[in-house]
């Protein structure tokens, strides 16, 4: 992306660019290469203090913590199960993915167009926890809290619904194992480069024999395949498994 070369470069920043960055924000940040960072990913930059990857672990901490708040403070007559249940709803990478496509990430983030992998990977949820890293780093956190109730959580979750919505596939897996006095695994069958990256190809086991594999730069992205194309070759899409 240009606007990357030329804030490297020292060049003008795109203006265009800088418009959408504050309108998906709500403000014009201050560190400016605080959060070019955040929407570098590692497709087009290997080295840790140029792509996302460390903001994306500090995002995924702080996000979890208000939301496990918010949910605390919201439900205050459930249990721990239903609570962590929720948080699981809420911040699982697919749903994290749909919002980040919606507050129009894709059209920020700086990622390998050419690699097909990324097709079936949820980079824009990532990178939405790789923004929220780096709004907890410039505001702290009061002012992070507020900005995710006021941009995320308000705008895009609709709790009488959420409840309702059956935890991610993989969860689906373990409950249909356990239903069923099977035992389910997850296991890194393999961990190649490509690029300088790595790719995990992880297969899904049951009672110790794998009935399913998939590929992905991330072993939860590769899990979370796997465990859809199991539930397919089981045939169990349409049975109640929790």
């Amino acid at each position: 992306m240009q606007f990357v070369k030329d804030f490297i470069s020292g060049k003008k920043t795109n203006a265009t660019y800088l418009a959408k960055l504050k309108n998906v924000l709500g403000f014009k940040p201050k560190n400016l290469p605080l959060f070019q960072v955040a929407l570098n990913h590692r497709s087009v930059s290997d080295q840790l203090e140029s792509n996302n990857e460390r903001l994306e672990y500090l995002g995924d901490a702080i996000l979890g913590s208000i939301v496990a708040e918010y949910l605390y403070k919201k439900y205050p007559y459930k249990g721990e199960g239903f609570l962590t249940e929720m948080r699981s709803k809420m911040v699982n990478r697919q749903r994290l993915n749909e919002i980040g496509l919606k507050i129009g990430l894709k059209q920020l983030t700086n990622y390998n167009k050419l690699d097909n992998s990324l097709r079936t990977s949820q980079i824009f949820g990532n990178t939405l926890e790789a923004v929220i890293g780096a709004v907890y780093l410039e505001k702290g956190y009061d002012k992070t809290r507020k900005w995710i109730f006021k941009h995320l959580i308000t705008p895009h979750f609709e709790f009488d619904a959420l409840e309702l919505v059956e935890i991610n596939i993989k969860n689906k897996l373990y409950g249909w194992a356990s239903k069923n006095s099977k035992t389910l695994d997850f296991i890194i069958l393999s961990e190649t480069r490509v690029s300088g990256r790595r790719l995990f190809n992880i297969g899904a086991s049951i009672d110790g024999e794998v009935i399913a594999e998939a590929k992905a730069y991330n072993k939860k992205d590769a899990s979370q395949i796997a465990a859809k194309i199991a539930i397919e070759k089981l045939g169990l899409e349409k049975e109640e498994m929790v």
